[in-house]
């Protein structure tokens, strides 16, 4: 009788039979015949839409704007540390494997393992702030959000060239790793160095736009994070472009050296890139990003 009861809605039994029909009617109507559970494995491999990657990362940025600035400031500390494993990484590569044409090709991955330790340990990066911090003020110009994306910025760039003269220093002691792998250090923030200013610029805003890509890309890429990192910011490495975070540890590293000067270390390298990595990532990639979803958003 318990049952019988518990069966009924509105004084009528469910026919457990009529109830499926009923939901295979509706299916049928969607234009498939797909069961409950194949439309739901459907949406688990459905790719994000850009208006939801767009909403991903610009709440992404909200909280960016919101955290506290003492947990931003050595966030991007330990960022500015972590990437200078980039030319670590490149530079024992390149003093281990033999001189020949194809080296670049394998010594430039080594230029990966900052930026993964970076964006794994969810550490404060100038660049990608580029993107997420920027997408709120492209979607809501308002002075208090502009404001706010000026304070994220200047604590983490200058807790990122806190980080990367510490990471310099040290690499410019010698005491750390061997004089083969010191020597390669050099070389390659030597041939860095020895890109005109004005390319410095115009490469920056390519680099930009690859790690603003790398940003955009990633709540997709749950699956297989590291691969997406790997493969773009090798692209940079191999492509010769300029990165401003990653790029201060060679200049520093040779300005501490007395290699080059303080002054050549800031404007000629510092200032070109970091213009231009911000005109990359933030001036074209935010406000296309926003131009392609903001009919949907």
């Amino acid at each position: 009788m318990a049952e019988t009861h518990s069966n009924r809605e509105n004084g009528t039994p469910k026919d457990p039979t009529n109830t499926r029909e009923i939901t295979e009617e509706r299916l049928a109507e969607k234009g498939t015949r797909l069961t409950r559970e194949d439309l739901a494995e459907v949406e688990d491999r459905l790719r994000l839409r850009a208006a939801v990657v767009y909403e991903i990362i610009r709440q992404e940025g909200e909280e960016e704007l919101a955290r506290d600035p003492v947990r931003l400031w050595w966030s991007g500390v330990a960022a500015g540390l972590s990437i200078g494993f980039s030319i670590v990484a490149e530079g024992l590569l390149h003093s281990y494997l033999p001189d020949a044409s194809w080296r670049p090709l394998i010594e430039n991955l080594g230029y990966s393992v900052g930026f993964l330790i970076v964006i794994l340990a969810r550490q404060q990066l100038f660049t990608e702030n580029t993107l997420t911090a920027v997408l709120p003020v492209v979607g809501t110009p308002k002075l208090l959000t502009f404001k706010r994306t000026v304070r994220l910025w200047s604590i983490v760039f200058l807790a990122n060239m806190t980080g990367t003269l510490i990471f310099a220093y040290g690499l410019s002691t010698g005491v750390f790793f061997p004089d083969a792998a010191q020597e390669a250090f050099r070389e390659i923030a030597h041939h860095m160095m020895e890109i005109p200013s004005p390319d410095m610029f115009w490469r920056g805003i390519i680099a930009g736009w690859i790690i603003a890509t790398l940003v955009w890309l990633l709540p997709s890429a749950e699956a297989n994070p590291v691969g997406v990192i790997v493969v773009l910011t090798y692209l940079i490495a191999l492509c010769d472009l300029t990165h401003v975070i990653a790029g201060s540890v060679e200049a520093f590293m040779l300005a501490f050296e007395g290699a080059i000067s303080w002054s050549q270390a800031v404007f000629g390298f510092l200032v070109p890139t970091l213009a231009g990595n911000i005109v990359g990532g933030s001036a074209l990639f935010a406000i296309l990003a926003y131009a392609q979803v903001r009919e949907e958003i």
